[in-house]
């Protein structure tokens, strides 16, 4: 059974992509918002918190809320639970599917949500993002000078 609404993960980043909502703290100075923003997004497209995945305040929270690369562990993880999503090529993205971008250096440092495919069929140059850092609405994913990418499928 499938319970992710992707259509509210989208709705959600459209209306707070320039905005911060008050029920969560604003991570900018600390790293950046962007992992944030998108487990915020998932959160109201449906997946519920986990022990290994929440958040309640600044100082109750799990490093996979906030942080990149522990989110995605816990997405595609299986130790504690089925995996939450998988990593796909950009034909299979559909909107509210995530992408983990390296723009400097070696590591992922940069999560976004897929808000808008132009045309039928998904390619790099007509998948466009909404995040935070640096905060984007539909922004093309081929505007960023990106090292690395890469996308993963919301499964639940």
């Amino acid at each position: 059974m499938n319970l992710y609404d992707r259509q509210k993960a989208v709705d959600y980043a459209h209306t707070w992509w320039n905005r911060r909502n008050p029920q969560f703290y604003d991570f900018e100075n600390l790293g950046g918002d962007c992992t944030n923003f998108i487990s915020q997004c998932l959160l109201y497209g449906g997946l519920e918190m986990r022990p290994e995945w929440h958040y309640y305040n600044l100082l109750n929270r799990t490093p996979s809320w906030t942080g990149v690369n522990e989110f995605y562990a816990f997405l595609t993880n299986s130790n504690n639970h089925e995996p939450l999503a998988k990593t796909i090529n950009e034909q299979d993205v559909e909107l509210g599917d995530i992408v983990q971008l390296v723009l400097l250096g070696p590591y992922f440092h940069h999560t976004a949500i897929i808000t808008k495919i132009l045309g039928n069929e998904p390619k790099l140059e007509n998948i466009c993002v909404t995040c935070h850092t640096l905060d984007a609405i539909d922004k093309p994913l081929m505007s960023y000078r990106i090292l690395r990418y890469r996308f993963l499928k919301i499964l639940f």
